[in-house]
């Protein structure tokens, strides 16, 4: 069974940065698109940066210009680099495929972001 292993959350003031760290325990890792997910209180899970296979990337609107997502194949490793975090930015963040429904690998346990002053 594959395991998505997420750390590197924590407690930031805003306009602060974290980094973000998810170890992949799949063999296929680089074939596929991966992104990071985050699921705000009371809302649903959405991806807010996906990197693909080629190595290109996409962002969410609400993060473009602050985070930065980086892959390390040789690794199986997925990275999110957060800068000039807002409160609207807490959340539990999760790394999985892009999309989702391709794979039916269980979801980790996320890291909790907190920006607040």
């Amino acid at each position: 069974q594959v395991q998505l292993v997420e750390s590197g959350g924590g407690l930031v003031q805003p306009g602060g940065s974290l980094r973000l760290s998810c170890t992949v325990s799949d063999t296929f890792f680089s074939r596929y698109a991966w992104g990071w997910y985050r699921q705000r209180p009371g809302n649903e899970r959405e991806v807010v940066a996906t990197i693909f296979s080629s190595g290109g990337m996409h962002y969410d609107d609400s993060v473009k210009g602050r985070f930065t997502i980086s892959r390390d194949n040789t690794k199986n490793t997925l990275t999110l680099q957060m800068n000039s975090l807002k409160v609207e930015d807490t959340a539990i963040y999760f790394c999985y495929v892009v999309p989702p429904g391709i794979v039916s690998y269980n979801w980790g346990q996320g890291t909790q972001v907190t920006v607040s002053s």
